[in-house]
């Protein structure tokens, strides 16, 4: 047994001998480059990326990104901008004003609150606005108000007939108002405090085109004097009013309106301003000193008022 043992520890020690070799052979590896076949029979070349940075200090060049020509933003379309428009020009006879039933020719301003800015917009239409109307007569005028040329009126008179035609019989009357009930349509135009609009005019042809007759609810203020606004509505859209019950009131087209011939409403961009006009009420009653005028006003607001008018109320029976 104790020769066995020997012999067994005399087989083991060449092992460290060999691990040195082995360790020695790696290094010498290691150090010297090994040929490569593929870069002498191909010739490869190694990309930039793959190059080591010899000076660690200086970043490697990265390729230049080519910018993409941006767009230019988006702008929506205004209708301010009337750049190779032409103006639109309206043959309808009559003075352009913001309310026809609210305002009265016939009363003459004494000042304006703005300067002459056109609601049409600048540049939109062929008439010059005054401050109170853009005139059909003379486009050329700068007062503030003029009177209407006469023969206006009988050219309105003259379109009305020709549109209209021969009159409605009591049968066809009775079709038409049975029609524009409200169970059976729900077309409507509005009628409020400003009374009849500029546009409104627009609205009122719209309708036309899909029906002979449209229905006008009136409210507000302007149902005090619904004379002055059924009117203003045959007189301004060249139709007839067929029925009128209370604040309802319909509007027939007539038998020879064209839909495709319809005149041309130029649309009101915002609201004017109202100009200055004299004071209604006057501060010194004629034949009246003014402690009596004071004692006589101081008698009126004691009195009970005989109604209020509110702003979607109905006033037909106040006049």
């Amino acid at each position: 047994m104790f020769i066995i043992n020997r012999l067994s520890r005399q087989k083991r020690k060449p092992l460290p001998i060999l691990l040195t070799l082995a360790s020695t052979t790696n290094l010498s590896s290691s150090s010297t480059p090994p040929s490569s076949k593929l870069r002498d029979y191909y010739n490869f070349k190694p990309p930039i990326s793959l190059h080591q940075n010899s000076n660690p200090e200086t970043p490697t060049q990265q390729p230049s990104k080519k910018k993409k020509n941006q767009k230019p933003l988006y702008r929506p379309p205004s209708s301010l901008n009337r750049a190779g428009l032409k103006r639109i020009r309206s043959d309808l006879p009559f003075d352009f004003r913001y309310s026809y039933t609210e305002s009265d020719p016939s009363v003459r301003p004494i000042g304006l609150r703005e300067p002459k800015y056109s609601p049409f917009g600048p540049g939109r239409l062929d008439r010059v606005w005054t401050g109170v109307c853009a005139p059909a007569v003379d486009p050329k005028v700068r007062s503030l108000e003029g009177n209407e040329d006469p023969k206006l009126d009988d050219k309105r008179k003259k379109i009305r007939e020709d549109v209209l035609g021969e009159p409605l019989t009591n049968a066809e009357r009775k079709i038409l108002v049975d029609n524009c009930q409200r169970n059976k349509t729900k077309r409507q135009v509005n009628l409020g405090r400003d009374g009849l609009t500029h546009n409104m005019l627009s609205d009122i042809h719209n309708h036309w085109k899909h029906a002979e007759a449209v229905r006008i609810k009136c409210m507000g203020v302007p149902t005090v004097d619904m004379k002055n606004v059924c009117t203003q509505l045959e007189d301004k859209t060249g139709g007839q009013i067929i029925h009128r019950q209370g604040g309802i009131v319909l509007l027939y087209r007539g038998r020879n309106y064209i839909p495709k011939k319809r005149p041309i409403v130029p649309l009101m961009l915002w609201r004017p301003h109202e100009p200055v006009y004299p004071k209604l009420i006057k501060t010194v009653i004629d034949g009246l000193s003014i402690e009596e005028t004071k004692e006589m006003r101081k008698r009126g607001l004691a009195l009970p008022a005989l109604t209020k008018l509110e702003l979607g109320a109905l006033h037909i029976g106040v006049i």
